[in-house]
């Protein structure tokens, strides 16, 4: 991905740059580099000032060569033409992925001066490269615009999604017992496991205290370093919970779940409390949600349209399986 990006700006930089003779300007380099050392204060910089000189480039050496006493040419990139091109790569960019592009920039520009003056531009397959960057280009423009269309989720669709969609919301203080399917020592352990779990889970629905019932768990199943177990689970969501488990999520406060087994142990639950997240607490989390199922839907209808046919003879039995 980073080389592709090296490579666009690379063309951007074919396309946009243009160098002129030197003229009188102030040397911007070390006011470029306080600017940035300190966070950056751009206000101060007019629009026409010069933020990258690059002395000695240009589209032609000057007339007479070093030896005339002319300047030596150069090419400026003002505040304006910078930040046209920051916009057009990377429309966000902080003021350290400023900087990056400020150092990479000149490097682009001259090494692309001297493939240029060695014709490189004109070798064979350079026109086709440059067509697939433009593709690259147009499909990473029109998939920012879709990303931005799919942020604007309505807040009416936001309500709605909250209206039909409450179990999600649903937080909730458990407490949980772990009673494990194997002991340290002894024969016959599913099964005193499974009558263990049973055992507990009654005294747990009789009132017991879950801290205490967990320590006799543990202590029965011989697991050593949990002398302070501790069964709260608090402001749990039902997707917290693996899909077996999500049961517990329809106990009442104060009741306790039967023994829930799988792979992994027995489990007992208790209800402490529960209440439905407001909507001003979940909102960007649905603005979040809405917003990745509207990009998808968009992207999809872009291509909904279209089906590609690979020629497997050419490219091989797996080319549609395995496109990479």
């Amino acid at each position: 991905m980073r080389h592709l990006w090296i490579f666009c700006l690379f063309v951007i930089t074919l396309a946009w740059v243009q160098t002129k003779p030197a003229g009188p300007r102030l040397p911007p380099a070390a006011n470029l580099e306080r600017s940035h050392d300190q966070g950056g204060n751009s206000d101060r910089v007019a629009p026409d000032a010069a933020v990258l000189t690059i002395k000695g480039l240009c589209s032609a050496p000057p007339p007479g060569g070093k030896d005339s006493g002319k300047s030596p040419c150069e090419t400026v990139v003002t505040r304006a033409q910078f930040e046209k091109l920051v916009n057009a790569i990377q429309p966000d960019a902080d003021s350290a992925s400023r900087r990056q592009i400020a150092q990479a920039y000149p490097q682009f520009l001259i090494m692309a001066h001297e493939a240029q003056q060695r014709g490189l531009d004109h070798q064979p397959g350079f026109e086709e490269r440059l067509a697939f960057a433009r593709l690259q280009i147009l499909s990473q423009v029109l998939t920012r615009q879709i990303q931005q269309e799919a942020a604007q989720v309505p807040d009416k669709d936001i309500d709605n999604w909250y209206q039909s969609h409450t179990k999600d919301f649903e937080q909730a203080n458990l407490e949980r017992l772990i009673v494990p399917n194997t002991r340290q020592q002894g024969d016959n352990v599913e099964e005193s496991m499974s009558r263990e779990a049973t055992m507990l889970r009654t005294r747990a629905a009789a009132g017991e205290d879950f801290t205490k019932l967990q320590k006799e768990a543990y202590e029965f199943a011989g697991v050593a370093g949990n002398n302070q177990p501790d069964p709260n689970m608090l402001d749990m969501h039902r997707r917290g919970l693996p899909p077996a488990h999500a049961a517990a999520f329809d106990l009442k406060p104060g009741e306790v779940s039967q023994v829930i087994s799988d792979a992994t142990g027995h489990y007992v639950y208790k209800m402490d409390s529960k209440e439905i997240q407001p909507l001003q607490d979940v909102h960007q989390e649905i603005s979040n949600t809405l917003r990745r199922q509207r990009l998808k839907e968009m992207m999809e209808a872009v291509q909904r349209a279209f089906t590609t046919e690979m020629n497997r003879a050419y490219f091989g039995t797996k080319a549609k399986e395995d496109p990479d």
